[in-house]
């Protein structure tokens, strides 16, 4: 493990500069890991009720700090997959020396290890800096924190790079590095994904949620385990029909389209059609709770406004600076889960830069394979986030209907927000444009 370690060391100093930014961006998820998670641990060493001027008083009492740590623990999940995005891609680029390690005697799974120990030396700078920074900005927070913070802090900071460690580990656990310096995928011998396992745990797992207080199903008692329940059941079906739909627009279009653009994206997506689904999962999930989030929140505010402030129990700002702090970290959910698909995107032309490179010198102009790499996000992130909009939908409905708004129609601002995801994932994906542009270099032939 050691000598893995120190090869590990090595190869991380050694990057060049395409390298080097993966580098850089692990290392910035890193940070943003492990300043989340000290924030989540710092308020959840608050015991008993305190008077806290930040938030408009949303720190003071034990109920509203829960759902703040709950909020920040969801957060990690982009964040995870934004780092797994960042191993995978690192690997392809990392094919060569990878292959020299193959044929200096290392095995398949010593490759993978020296690889994840990579991306954890790079999340333990990340951390290194983003503790220092974080920890003294939430200590200010409050005058005395608990003695058992600090410690609490450390490992944190600590367990934040094993965990990059062990999600590159999941990530890299199907690339192998041959020894003649070309890096394959192993697919699973089924080819056919998770299949409708998982929408139907996605199902049992909403029937799991209304089945904890049977006495008061869809009441607001029931109202956080509901609403997690359809968010996650929602999202998780949602990447099912990414990965079903990906295989079905890909063989029917290979059969009958005549646009060379949509026929090399068809081909691409009928061969590997749950690489799209892994990389629109966090986007997904951002799509139910981002729609449900905008009716709720109009339906919240207008409810609000109409009792006026003599009829509650906190001030009005007390009310508006959770929906926006809610806002915000679902904001930065979606910029984080854009930096994933980006990365995912990026990877495709990374991955096929001499068999692109080979199409351009055949006579395929560029602007076919830009159009081509687009339509691999567009064609199987449609019919996604339409499901994702439903399901954040029915949660805006439901809650318009429990506040008992008088016969008020629900707001149309919900419906915005999957076009509006959509667009942005198309913007994302547009980033990789560049590289895709470098990768038709006839360079990139010599290694065919």
């Amino acid at each position: 493990m050691s000598g893995e370690l120190r090869l590990a060391w090595l190869l991380t100093r050694g990057s060049d500069r395409r390298e080097g930014w993966r580098v850089l961006l692990t290392a910035v998820g890193a940070g943003l890991a492990t300043g989340l998670a000290l924030a989540a641990t710092a308020v959840a060493s608050l015991r008993g009720q305190y008077r806290i001027a930040s938030a408009n008083g949303l720190l003071n009492q034990p109920g509203e700090r829960a759902g703040i740590v709950l909020t920040l623990l969801l957060l990690l999940v982009p964040v995870l997959g934004f780092l797994a995005q960042c191993a995978r891609i690192g690997a392809v680029h990392r094919d060569r020396r990878l292959a020299r390690l193959r044929l200096a005697g290392a095995a398949p799974g010593q490759v993978r290890r020296i690889a994840a120990l990579e991306a954890g030396l790079a999340c333990l700078g990340g951390s290194a800096v983003a503790a220092p920074i974080a920890v003294p900005l939430l200590l200010g927070l409050w005058p005395a924190a608990p003695a058992l913070l600090w410690p609490a802090c450390a490992l944190v900071t600590a367990a934040v790079p094993v965990l990059g460690a062990l999600v590159s580990v999941v990530a890299l656990r199907r690339v192998v590095a041959e020894p003649l310096g070309r890096v394959r995928r192993v697919r699973p011998r089924a080819g056919r994904g998770p299949g409708p396992l998982l929408p139907l745990a996605a199902s049992g797992l909403l029937v799991a949620g209304m089945l904890v207080a049977p006495s008061s199903v869809g009441g607001f008692g029931t109202a956080p385990v509901l609403v997690l329940s359809v968010v996650i059941g929602t999202g998780a079906s949602a990447v099912w029909l990414s990965g079903v739909t990906s295989r079905l627009i890909g063989r029917r279009l290979a059969e009958r389209t005549c646009d060379p653009a949509v026929l090399i994206a068809a081909e691409r997506l009928r061969d590997d059609p749950w690489t799209a689904a892994r990389t629109h999962a966090a986007v997904l999930l951002v799509t139910v709770a981002g729609t449900g989030f905008m009716g709720v929140r109009q339906v919240l505010l207008g409810t609000l406004h109409q009792r006026g402030p003599q009829s509650l129990a906190m001030d009005i700002s007390f009310y508006t600076t959770g929906i926006d702090l809610t806002g915000a970290a679902l904001l930065l959910a979606l910029a984080i889960a854009l930096c994933g698909l980006a990365v995912g995107t990026a990877e495709s032309p990374a991955t096929r830069r001499r068999a692109l490179a080979a199409q351009a010198a055949a006579g395929v102009p560029a602007a076919v394979l830009a159009r081509a790499l687009l339509l691999e996000t567009a064609l199987p992130l449609a019919p996604a986030v339409a499901l994702a909009g439903l399901g954040g939908m029915g949660i805006a409905t439901w809650y318009a209907l429990l506040a008992d708004t008088g016969g008020t129609a629900l707001p149309p601002a919900p419906l915005l927000v999957p076009f509006v995801v959509y667009a942005a994932c198309l913007l994302a994906a547009a980033t990789s444009l560049p590289l895709l542009r470098r990768s038709l270099s006839p360079a990139e032939l010599r290694h065919a």
